[in-house]
């Protein structure tokens, strides 16, 4: 069982206007030694085509933190392959061999793509990044000089000295079919925002149906998202949901996933033309509240731009919810609170450690 946090570089979540510049590091170092305290193995380091970079950013804070893992988000197309395969194996190499993983995003807007000049057209992203992992684990893995000649990538006598000690996981995002068959290929982990259990069920055999399709027979691993919002009791869990709810229509929808100033622009553009945010809409508009205790009416009041799903209850309600979704399997959690500081220490402290033993009881 792994948990994934998420990282910001500044204060600030959908209930919290953004504060101090886009880049604090005070606060980076904080919010990751948080997370460590707290339990964690990872933390996602987003990625917009405004934001700080991810590399950078994980490369700081690994200096700063002893075991916490950096799961980077790597959009394929901006930088060669062959270059990404040497620079994720340098920072593997100087944070200590198993901290580094590569989160793959084809990319869910073209306005964002296109801010960094990207104007390959969604199905061409896809089909870009099928050959670009193909290079990438090739990379890595090779012990002689090889040639690739494809599509978009085209090298010759190909060779790295850096290497990374054991295989860098590759974690996969997306919802739609050609996300499903180029991460079922290729995923090591494949990433699943936080839907009703029969939908990620559905989803999971999807992901699997294309594994097999592409001739594995070890499955990847799933990753689903949520929003916990823990209470001493449902009641006051619940009247806190409904707090965070007003406080995102407050605020206008707060700003998804992002807290640079391009926050609500990027948010409507990546609800437009994500289909992970158009499946979270629908599940929304089918019903408020869904199995034990997801809750949808924050990713509405959001634009669904990010993880957005909740699950509210007490940390025992949450827990259990967690373990249904484990007994279909799912094998990785990314879990990201309204209150940065406050809900990763309560994670921490209250919901990680009943997950964790409910969990090895079983295996053992």
């Amino acid at each position: 069982m792994e948990f994934i946090g998420q990282l910001s570089t500044r204060y600030g979540s959908e209930i919290h206007p953004p504060s101090g510049p886009v880049l604090d590091v005070g606060f980076a170092r904080r919010f990751a030694a948080a997370h460590e305290e707290a339990g964690f193995d990872r933390v996602l380091v987003g990625h917009s085509a405004s934001s700080p970079d991810g590399l950078q950013v994980a490369a700081a804070l690994a200096a700063s933190t002893d075991r916490l893992g950096f799961l980077i988000a790597h959009r394929p197309g901006f930088v060669a392959p062959t270059l990404a395969a040497r620079s994720f194996a340098t920072l593997d190499a100087f944070a200590g061999s198993g901290r580094v993983a590569v989160h793959t995003i084809s990319g869910g807007s073209d306005a964002d793509q296109a801010r960094d000049g990207d104007h390959v057209d969604k199905e061409g992203r896809y089909r870009r990044t099928d050959e670009y992992l193909e290079v990438l684990r090739r990379t890595w893995t090779a012990t002689e000089p090889f040639d690739h000649h494809g599509e978009f990538y085209d090298v010759t006598d190909a060779q790295t000295d850096v290497r990374p000690e054991q295989p860098i996981p590759v974690f996969f995002g997306g919802s739609s079919a050609s996300a499903y068959r180029v991460g079922g290929k290729h995923a090591d982990v494949f990433a699943l925002w936080g839907e009703p259990l029969a939908d990620t069920a559905e989803q999971i055999a999807s992901v699997h149906d294309a594994a097999r399709a592409a001739g594995r027979t070890e499955m990847p691993g799933i990753s689903v998202s949520f929003r916990p919002i823990l209470g001493a009791t449902e009641e006051q869990a619940w009247e806190r949901a409904h707090d965070v709810l007003d406080r995102i229509v407050a605020a206008g929808g707060g700003g998804g996933s992002f807290t640079g100033r391009s926050a609500n622009r990027q948010q409507h553009e990546t609800t437009r033309t994500n289909v992970g945010s158009q499946r979270l809409m629908a599940t929304a508009e089918r019903g408020e509240l869904h199995d034990r205790c997801l809750w949808t009416p924050t990713a509405a009041a959001s634009g669904a731009a990010g993880n957005s799903t909740a699950l509210v209850g007490t940390p025992e309600t949450v827990a259990a919810a967690l373990l249904d979704y484990v007994g279909i399997g799912v094998t990785t959690f990314l879990l990201r609170g309204y209150d940065p500081f406050d809900d990763v220490a309560a994670y921490g402290r209250d919901l990680l450690p009943l997950v964790r033993s409910e969990v090895d009881s079983v295996v053992v």
